[in-house]
């Protein structure tokens, strides 16, 4: 017997509702619309139409991953950052809204425009190396990544926003094998203490790569090696923004003064907690 698109979202809120899930309506919509092929007005306008038996299946098997706390974005493939669409997949962490502090913050530092080489560090997705391309037009940039399937994601999504030519993608530890210098080095390190990663949300324990979350026993460890680094990595008049986590700011003010950074600036994200360090060489 065919479903309903109505059946369908009901029994999949049900199933999302057991689990836990925020909002299980909502997300059951989200996943039946990208089943279907259609946005969620669509959805709408096809609620009289039934369900195709493949449909239903694919649907189901999207539900049950839900379930199992798999996140949304991975399950789509995509998530938009900075308006735009990005490839999403296990190997990279979701793109945060909270990290969109970093581009806004590096667009009011030069509201000229004037930087011409950027580098990301621990690039993941691209999203922080590719949105700024995406608002510095005159820009060539440089994501770095240690993992090399996440690096690789990255590279699909330079291609697929047309920035290939203006944008370079390499598998390497943070500034190693990094000689020259750059106008802006943006940073969304792993910053979650190991032993706090277990207590995180499952979406995020079970399912991103620790490899991207893990910043050592106090969540600190990639702050201590870079900072000293940027007097080399940083070109005259540039500057670098590190996001970091929830009461991290004090140690990270101290590690900045440690190296002999200028502290610029820290922004609070929309709920108010510190989440973004502006610093230039002293």
């Amino acid at each position: 017997m065919t479903l309903t698109v109505e059946e369908a979202l009901r029994s999949a809120s049900s199933v999302l509702g057991r689990a836990g899930i925020e909002e299980p309506h909502r997300e059951a919509r989200i996943l039946l619309a990208h089943v279907l092929g259609v946005d969620l007005a669509g959805l709408l306008r096809r609620r009289p139409d039934g369900v195709t038996s493949d449909e239903e299946e694919h649907f189901g098997r999207l539900i049950a991953r839900r379930a199992a706390r798999t996140p949304t974005a991975v399950l789509l493939g995509h998530r938009e950052f900075w308006s735009l669409d990005f490839r999403v997949t296990p190997d990279t962490l979701v793109p945060r809204p909270d990290s969109e502090l970093i581009i806004e913050s590096a667009v009011t530092l030069y509201p000229e425009r004037g930087v011409r080489r950027i580098l990301d560090l621990g690039t993941g997705t691209g999203c922080l190396l590719l949105a700024a391309l995406q608002e510095f037009s005159g820009a060539w940039g440089l994501g770095v990544d240690r993992s090399a399937t996440a690096a690789a994601v990255a590279q699909e999504n330079t291609g697929r926003l047309g920035l290939s030519e203006r944008a370079a993608i390499m598998v390497g530890g943070w500034t190693g094998a990094i000689a020259g210098q750059f106008d802006l080095i943006l940073c969304n390190p792993p910053y979650i203490p190991a032993g706090d990663i277990a207590g995180l949300m499952p979406e995020v324990a079970l399912h991103e790569p620790h490899l991207a979350l893990d910043g050592g026993a106090d969540g600190l460890d990639p702050y201590r090696l870079l900072f000293p680094d940027l007097h080399r990595c940083l070109a005259p008049g540039g500057t670098a923004l590190f996001e970091f986590g929830q009461g991290q700011e004090a140690a990270l003010l101290e590690l900045a003064r440690q190296a002999e950074l200028t502290i610029v600036a820290v922004r609070a994200d929309l709920a108010g907690q510190p989440r973004v360090m502006i610093l230039r060489s002293s």
